[in-house]
């Protein structure tokens, strides 16, 4: 009995081991793909005291060896502690603001031995959003409206992009066959009666509209 005892904690730790050096392996490629907006750490949850075992695009100025945080705590508490919890709102010790996901990582016996974080940095983000919106506003008081494309021709771009999307392609790599049947779906639902539509149907495209008059016979 007592040698049964002794072997278990053993393929415990290998099995912990193999664990982590792949968690090790995730947390720097997610680093890698994200930088350098996106701070990922890697905290050893049975080894609470000393945590943090990886982390990339140190945003927060924490370190390797940190102990864990609240929700590494809470998870340590509770084995039915939520496993993800994506795009909560959080901040970094110097007020930026953060969107984070935790993600707990769990051994075979069904208890949490770690969990891999997500910590995005909103501040660039923020500003780009602010500029966007400005850009893209426009001042409707006392403006002239105006059509600057065909009536009609919205509609027929957005069903060439649909016809493309569900065949997991887009609308300039459609091939003759898939042409000819959009084009028949076109004429069905009567977009071939509005004005200049072969026009509108090849500039979509990518295509002459000779090409257009062929597929369409």
């Amino acid at each position: 009995m007592s040698r049964a005892k002794s072997v278990a904690p053993n393929k415990a730790t290998a099995e912990q081991a193999v664990l982590f050096d792949q968690l090790r392996h995730i947390a720097k490629g997610l680093g890698d793909t994200f930088a350098p907006f996106c701070e990922v750490v890697l905290h050893d949850l049975t080894d609470p005291r000393n945590a943090i075992v990886a982390i990339h695009n140190n945003l927060s100025g924490r370190k390797v060896g940190q102990p864990a945080t609240e929700l590494g705590l809470a998870r340590i508490a509770d084995p039915e502690y939520a496993q993800v919890i994506a795009n909560y709102a959080n901040s970094f010790a110097d007020g930026r603001q953060a969107k984070s996901t935790s993600i707990g990582i769990k051994g075979a016996d069904g208890a949490y031995v770690a969990a891999l974080c997500l910590n995005v940095d909103l501040t660039l983000f923020q500003g780009l959003q602010s500029a966007i919106g400005q850009f893209v506003s426009v001042d409707a008081k006392d403006s002239p409206r105006e059509q600057l494309n065909p009536v009609g021709a919205d509609a027929i771009r957005a069903h060439i992009d649909q016809f493309a999307a569900r065949r997991a392609t887009t609308p300039r790599a459609l091939n003759t066959e898939d042409r000819r049947s959009l084009l028949r779906e076109l004429r069905d639902a009567g977009c071939m009666q509005v004005r200049r539509s072969s026009d509108i149907i090849a500039a979509h495209l990518g295509v002459s509209r000779a090409t257009v008059y062929a597929d369409a016979r």
